[in-house]
């Protein structure tokens, strides 16, 4: 018994510290549950840009979708490519613009 207590007492730490991980792993993360708030937010931000229109936003891990009223004007295209980089971090390659039918 006291060997066992022994070699316990020798490896507390690193046990600690893979207890501890293990009870990190089984936390829930919660990703899922932002990004439908990210879009939201960001398609009520578009909305109240002036030319943008109404505005619906896709996020996924590869890129963004913007479905909008002003999407055929060059300029509100860039204001809301910029706007989107600077909210996800996508470069503008990954942003997509569709004008709303």
């Amino acid at each position: 018994m006291k060997e066992l207590i022994g070699k316990i007492e020798k490896f507390k730490y690193p046990l600690l510290i893979l207890a501890l991980g293990v009870v990190l792993m089984l936390l829930p993360s919660g990703g899922g549950r932002e990004a439908p708030q990210e879009q939201q937010s960001l398609s009520e931000a578009l909305s109240l840009t002036q030319g943008v229109g109404e505005a619906y936003v896709l996020i996924s891990e590869n890129g963004v979708v913007v479905v909008c009223d002003g999407a055929s004007d060059a300029g509100i295209r860039m204001d809301i490519i910029e706007a989107v980089k600077a909210f996800t971090g996508f470069g503008a390659d990954k942003i997509t613009i569709l004008k709303r039918a």
